[in-house]
């Protein structure tokens, strides 16, 4: 009796659809290059400048203060740029206005239609341009903060996780601004690192964030009081949404107000 090869041969077309569907995203440098090329001669505050991540090299804006009292790092948020006017360009600009240098630097995207659980392939990508980032920094002088916005800190946190602890002196700060968003039905493949930062640590989010931000911030303020640094602090901004859009200033204000008080 002959035997049909339809169960095999439908258990390997499966198995081919299954591999495609968990093949390992890459970085989409094409985009990131165009929205580079979209906004390197257009930034009226602040020079742009190059990194070196060992492989290739990718955008930061540098702004200096007139008298610095360090420099603050800028991660953007999910498929963003290093000048998004969300967030971003408020907080690099504003921050210098309040004595702090701004660096803030491009971050590895994928296409548009990309969602949270397809950057998780690429959190590592992020890794090397945060050491470039916190090294350029080192260099001109002063407290070394990282601040990161929503998948920016996704990223920040996959790179601290890794770090050996004796790394985590490379920064002296960390501000986390709308920790947690990700997708409908995609939860956090990681847990938070805020527990094992022993440096200050602001988490800041607005009264009107995604849900999961605001979820998630009992147990956010849990793991700051664990790690027992004095001058940590969850804070949030009433009225503001994920993007601060109509925020702008009141982002700028609380952010740099805790600075101050390192």
């Amino acid at each position: 009796m002959r035997l049909s090869t339809f169960p095999l041969a439908f258990t390997l077309w499966v198995s081919m659809l299954a591999t495609v569907a968990h093949a390992q995203r890459v970085p989409d440098l094409e985009r990131e290059q165009r929205m580079v090329d979209e906004i390197v001669d257009v930034i009226f505050d602040g020079d742009p400048i190059e990194l070196s991540d060992g492989d290739r090299e990718f955008l930061a804006i540098f702004m200096e203060a007139d008298e610095p009292k360090g420099t603050v790092i800028i991660a953007h948020g999910r498929g963003y740029h290093a000048d998004w006017e969300s967030v971003v360009n408020p907080l690099r600009v504003g921050l210098v206005e309040a004595g702090w240098n701004t660096l803030s630097i491009q971050l590895p995207v994928l296409e548009k239609s990309a969602k949270y659980f397809d950057y998780v392939d690429i959190f590592d990508e992020a890794a090397p341009r945060f050491q470039a980032a916190t090294e350029f920094a080192k260099e001109q002088g002063g407290q070394v903060v990282l601040l990161a916005h929503s998948c920016g800190s996704h990223m920040a946190q996959r790179w601290i996780k890794n770090q050996p602890e004796a790394s985590l002196a490379s920064f002296d700060a960390y501000v986390g601004i709308g920790m947690g968003a990700t997708d409908y039905k995609q939860p956090m493949v990681e847990p938070f690192q805020l527990d094992k930062m022993p440096m200050p640590v602001l988490d800041l989010y607005g009264s009107e964030d995604f849900p999961a931000v605001i979820r998630k911030a009992p147990e956010r303020l849990a793991m700051l009081e664990k790690a027992g640094n004095p001058k940590s602090a969850q804070l949030v901004v009433e009225g503001a949404e994920h993007y601060f859009k109509t925020h702008k200033s009141e982002l700028v204000d609380t952010v740099s107000g805790w600075l101050d008080r390192l």
